[in-house]
């Protein structure tokens, strides 16, 4: 029993071991995988089981789970890897480094916060999963390309992504407090902002996506500030 428990979680991450081989069970990894994002978007991390999952699939028997995601976290790991597919969009490879960077940020940023979930479980799973290593290589290959060398080339990698992940971190705990407290967005902010000692105006608009003051645009002028401090040579 504890070598087959051992064998569910060996090196601790889904994507370290092989895919469990094809059974006549009817749920494929993918149907699986569908449902639990649908839940987590509805009901966050709490929300999720296997027996929620099974639920949700119209099946009595979480068993038909098992023969495709071994565990719960294997579920999660499979889960977050999906959202990053929405990060992996076209650039124009003849236009300027940076703004190939500034596109694939935006799209990465932008999945992460329609699914805050996903920026929770980025602080406990690896990023091994396919869409999360070909999306780390294109930001390699982008500064490959403008010049960027050996260790700046990793520096450079990690000011870019360590940016995108600690903006969508800190929206999806503004999101995470929201929600908690069950109230629309604008009564939230109108109330928070008495305790905060600011206006509930400016408050609405720092949470507004659309706003000029709101999260997305942040994100864009920080990105760029770090796009332009970046250079292809030696860094001090």
């Amino acid at each position: 029993m504890a070598r087959e428990a051992d064998e569910k979680t060996a090196l601790g991450s889904v994507w370290l071991r092989a895919e469990p081989s094809s059974t006549r069970a009817p749920l494929t990894r993918e149907d699986i995988v569908g449902a639990a994002i649908g839940i987590l978007d509805k009901e966050g991390l709490d929300g999720l089981s296997m027996r929620r999952v099974a639920v949700e699939l119209g099946t009595a028997a979480t068993s038909a789970l098992y023969w495709r995601v071994a565990t719960k976290n294997d579920l999660l790991e499979l889960a977050v890897d999906e959202i990053l597919a929405g990060a992996l969009v076209p650039t124009d490879d003849a236009g300027d480094w940076r703004d190939q960077l500034a596109v694939l940020g935006l799209a990465a940023y932008e999945a992460l916060d329609r699914h805050p979930w996903a920026t929770q479980l980025l602080a406990s799973h690896a990023g091994l999963g396919p869409n999360y290593q070909t999306y780390t290589a294109r930001l390699v290959e982008i500064l490959t390309t403008a010049g960027f060398k050996n260790i700046h080339l990793d520096a450079a990698v990690s000011a870019v992504f360590h940016y995108i992940i600690g903006a969508a971190v800190t929206d999806a705990a503004w999101h995470s407090t929201i929600h908690r407290s069950g109230l629309p967005d604008p009564t939230w902010a109108n109330a928070a902002g008495q305790h905060l000692d600011i206006e509930p105006e400016a408050l609405t608009a720092y949470l507004t996506p659309d706003n000029p003051a709101g999260p997305t645009a942040r994100f864009t002028t920080g990105l760029r500030v770090i796009l332009v401090g970046l250079r292809p040579r030696r860094l001090s």
